[in-house]
């Protein structure tokens, strides 16, 4: 389980295509040497498991496997040498948690429709931003105004959801100073591919209200032989 607290960011130093799963070698100093085979990792919001572990190179790596599931499903798709991604380690029992249940399992993948400063005139190390994403049609139910969601693996808080524009249903939130310097965010443009997962606890919720209540009826007992 992981938190969306992002602890770091790492860059793809390659990506490469096997007769099998896809390897991905990231760069990250600091995390590599907290790392242990098999151990998972959050890498843009999606859990994977780091093998090859490379503490003492220079810079520290890891390597993680993508099934072709997760080549299809996530935005780990587009990856390639040099791109930002986001890590975060799992928290450990008992730790805080400071964001919110993140799983590490993708719902889908939006499209980043913008990323605009509040104030033209604030210095950008300083700045709050409005961050707009189009999110896919099977988690828009779970879109709720001042819940959670996971965009690449950041926790982050549902300022507003509108549905139906012409750039598709939109979810808009705000970023602060820190999560844009902190983040791959600031790395990216408009129509680049967004990992999203829904609020595991809203997910829940709804898949409840699903569920019919069970009526223990004389018939019911009857056909079951009481």
């Amino acid at each position: 389980m992981f938190t969306g607290l992002v602890e770091q960011t790492g860059t793809i130093v390659s990506v490469e295509e096997r007769s099998g799963a896809r390897r991905i070698t990231v760069a990250a100093p600091g995390l590599a040497s907290r790392l242990r085979e098999g151990d998972s990792v959050a890498v843009s919001g999606v859990c994977l498991t780091a093998l090859d572990i490379e503490p003492e190179a220079d810079p520290p790596v890891f390597h993680a496997d993508l099934a072709q599931e997760t080549v299809n499903r996530t935005s780990l798709a587009v990856l390639q040498p040099g791109s930002e991604v986001n890590l975060e380690l799992p928290t450990a029992a008992g730790s805080p948690l400071g964001g919110h249940v993140v799983q590490g399992h993708v719902d889908g993948v939006g499209s980043l429709v913008s990323l605009e400063q509040v104030s033209d005139e604030a210095d950008p190390a300083l700045a709050d931003w409005w961050l707009k994403v189009t999110v896919p049609e099977n988690v828009t139910r779970f879109m709720i105004e001042k819940g959670s969601i996971a965009i690449e693996g950041i926790s982050l808080t549902i300022a507003s959801f509108e549905p139906g524009l012409p750039e598709g249903d939109v979810v808009t939130v705000a970023i602060i100073p820190h999560t844009y310097l902190a983040t791959n965010l600031h790395t990216m443009r408009p129509g680049r591919p967004v990992n999203i997962e829904a609020d595991v606890l809203v997910k829940f919720a709804a898949q409840q209200k699903r569920v019919p209540e069970f009526d223990l009826t004389e018939d019911f007992l009857l056909a079951q032989g009481y």
